[in-house]
C-alpha cells in the first residue's frame, strides 16, 4: 500500500467546498496536483505540511501548493468547520500580467517559508465579506449563478492578495518543525532531478541511515524514496505539459529507463504520458 496518495480530480478552473466535521476523525498524508486553499471557521486542528506544522486559529487561511504533501491532525472534539477551494495552475496563469498576479499569496508565503495566513480583523475586513458571500453562493441556484459564483472567487483573490501586498497578513511560524528535516526536505526539492541515495544524505546532513529514514518518515508521513519519486513525477507533467520531449523529461527528472518512468507515471496519474501529450496537444 502507498503512504501518501494523491487526492480528488480537478476538472473545472476551481472547484470549492463547505465541510464540516461533527464527530473527531483521523485523516492520512495526501497531495494534489492543483493548489488547495483552505479556510478554518472552527476546529482544535494542527495542519502539517512538508515537515512543517500548523497550530490553526479561526479564520486562518491555509495555502498549499500543488504536490505539497499534507493532512490535517485534529485534537479534540470541536467542530471541524471549513471551507476548502481548489485552484487550478492554469486558471491563476491565466490572470497573470504587468499588472495583476493571482498567484502572489502562494509566492509570498513561499518566500516567507510559511502556509498559513493569518489575517487580522478578518471579520471586518473585506476579504472576510467576500469569503461569507462567496460562501453563500454555493447554495445559489438565480440568473447566471455560476458566473456569480466565479466573479466573487475572482474578488476573493484579489482581496487575498492585496492583504499580502499590503502587508496585513501574517505569515504564521511553524509551531513544531524539526530544522534538520526540513533542511532535506529543501535539499531534496532543489536537486530533484540529481541522482540521490540514502547514503548520500546521511553523509552530508550527519545521521546515521536508521535516524534519517526514521525520523523522515516519523515527521513527514512518507519515506524518502516516496517524496523523492512522487515530486519528480509532478516535475515531469510541468515538463510535459510545457511542450518538453516525453523522452527528454524522463531523463532530466531522474528516472534510468523510460519504462520505469512510464508504469510510475500510470500509477500516479491513471494515464501515460503519451496520453498526457496527446490529450493536451492534440485538439
Amino acid at each position: 500500500m502507498p503512504e501518501y496518495k494523491k487526492v480528488g480530480y480537478l476538472t473545472t478552473d476551481f472547484k470549492m467546498f463547505h465541510l464540516k466535521d461533527e464527530e473527531m476523525r483521523s485523516f492520512h498524508y495526501h497531495y494534489h496536483d492543483f493548489h488547495k486553499i483552505l479556510i478554518l471557521l472552527n476546529g482544535d486542528v494542527t495542519y502539517c505540511i512538508e515537515g512543517r506544522s500548523y497550530d490553526l486559529k479561526k479564520n486562518d487561511i491555509v495555502l498549499v501548493h500543488a504536490g505539497e504533501v499534507h493532512k490535517p491532525v485534529i485534537h479534540s472534539d470541536a467542530v471541524y468547520d471549513r471551507i476548502i477551494i481548489y485552484v487550478s495552475p492554469d486558471f491563476l496563469t491565466a490572470y497573470r500580467d504587468s499588472d495583476s498576479d493571482l498567484s502572489l499569496c502562494f509566492q509570498k508565503a513561499y518566500e516567507e517559508k510559511s502556509h498559513v495566513l493569518r489575517v487580522h480583523s478578518f471579520g471586518n475586513s473585506r476579504l472576510g465579506a467576500i469569503t461569507k458571500d462567496l460562501d453563500a453562493s454555493l447554495a445559489d441556484s438565480d440568473f447566471a449563478h455560476e458566473l456569480h459564483h466565479k466573479l466573487l472567487f475572482l474578488e476573493f483573490l484579489i482581496q487575498l492578495n492585496r492583504a499580502a501586498g499590503h502587508n496585513k497578513i501574517e505569515f504564521i511560524e511553524t509551531s513544531a518543525s524539526s530544522e534538520k528535516i526540513l533542511s532535506i526536505l529543501n535539499y531534496l526539492n532543489e536537486h530533484l532531478t540529481e541522482s540521490i541515495s540514502i547514503d548520500d544524505l546521511s553523509s552530508r546532513f550527519y545521521l546515521s541511515r536508521y535516524y534519517l529514514m526514521h525520523t523522515f518518515k516519523e515527521q513527514t508521513g512518507y519515506s524518502i524514496g516516496s517524496y523523492l519519486s512522487t515530486k519528480r513525477l509532478l516535475l515531469a507533467k510541468e515538463l510535459i505539459l510545457s511542450g518538453k520531449p516525453i523522452t527528454d523529461v524522463c531523463y532530466e527528472c531522474g528516472f534510468k529507463n523510460y519504462s520505469t518512468f512510464s508504469r510510475a507515471y500510470k500509477k500516479c496519474f491513471g494515464e501515460s504520458p503519451r496520453d498526457l501529450r496527446q490529450s493536451t496537444f492534440n485538439h
